[in-house]
């Protein structure tokens, strides 16, 4: 008779999970390939048919592999005349792209604007979200609240609410108040939907922490300041930071309330991606250079706190 353990896995079932994930990883990276792809291509190659994926073949499904898109997403173009292109060589390699189309580059585009309003609003909310957030956590963890539960609910129901019920009343409201199309404003704005769902998370960790430990430290001439930032927080940090992850991520693709309430000052990088315009329409190479770009800093900062959010995502999954 063989052993058989309930708490460690044969190694055919630990190979099966392992391919299971692998397989699933894979598939679910095959849009991401294909945007990073798609920002190396040319227009024409962006939307040949069939699709044209091997880079640098000369074969049917081949292509080579272009900077343009790049460049149309960081500069503003201009057509001009045959005797001016003659007149004026190409000054860089940028230049020498864009003149195949008979254009000049006169200028930057307003990419680099739109995904900076994206940085400061996004890691802006994120902040003030974990903040006030842990802060509320705290205070429905560790003191006595009359209608603790009900708030709590009232907390969690403002999640709920889908953007277009609210919509227009924010709008108005907005313009009223002089906030509209503004860093401070959308900032407010994604913190006051975001506070819900860092009150929950953090709560759930802060309820984790043995309230012995402050009252050790109380006991030791700490003040319950003293005792939340120097005992709590530390081992708080995992939710804090899985937190922080899930309230940007919310942040940085938001698209609704950035259309309706962004048209030039604080417009983010989501609502000014899809109107790349190129020769003929959609410039699709460009489009997919924002997007690869706009992926990396969410991509980063999830890959830095990856451990943190791996026990976030399990926390009280199992309780000894």
């Amino acid at each position: 008779m063989s052993s058989f353990s309930v708490n460690e896995p044969s190694n055919r079932t630990k190979w099966f999970a392992g391919t299971l994930v692998i397989l699933y990883a894979l598939i679910t990276m095959i849009p991401l390939v294909w945007i990073a792809i798609t920002g190396f291509k040319s227009p024409s190659d962006a939307i040949a048919y069939p699709p044209k994926y091997i880079i640098g073949s000369d074969s049917e499904a081949g292509f080579k592999p272009t900077l343009e898109g790049y460049v149309n997403l960081f500069t503003t173009r201009t057509r001009q005349t045959q005797e001016f292109l003659d007149a004026n060589p190409p000054e860089n390699w940028a230049d020498e792209i864009v003149r195949q189309y008979d254009m000049v580059i006169v200028g930057p585009s307003k990419f680099g604007e739109r995904f900076l309003n994206s940085v400061i609003i996004g890691f802006g909310s994120t902040f003030l979200s974990v903040f006030l957030g842990t802060l509320a956590a705290y205070a429905f963890s560790r003191f006595k609240i009359p209608l603790a539960d009900d708030l709590l609910f009232f907390i969690l129901s403002t999640r709920m609410m889908p953007p277009i019920a609210v919509a227009i009343p924010i709008f108005l409201m907005y313009r009223n108040l002089g906030l509209s199309d503004t860093h401070l404003g959308m900032i407010l704005l994604y913190t006051g939907v975001n506070i819900s769902l860092a009150v929950w998370l953090l709560k759930s960790f802060i309820d984790g922490i043995p309230t012995e430990y402050e009252d050790a430290a109380l006991i030791d001439g700490y003040t319950r300041f003293q005792a939340f930032y120097k005992v709590v927080l530390p081992q708080a940090a995992t939710g804090i930071a899985s937190t922080a992850i899930f309230c940007l991520i919310f942040a940085w693709n938001e698209y609704a309330f950035a259309v309706l309430l962004t048209t030039a000052n604080a417009q983010t990088a989501p609502p000014f991606i899809p109107t790349i315009i190129g020769i003929g329409g959609l410039d699709w190479p460009a489009i997919a250079a924002g997007v690869t770009i706009f992926l990396l800093p969410v991509m980063i900062f999830t890959i830095l706190l990856r451990k943190h959010l791996l026990r976030g995502i399990t926390f009280g999954a199992v309780r000894k």
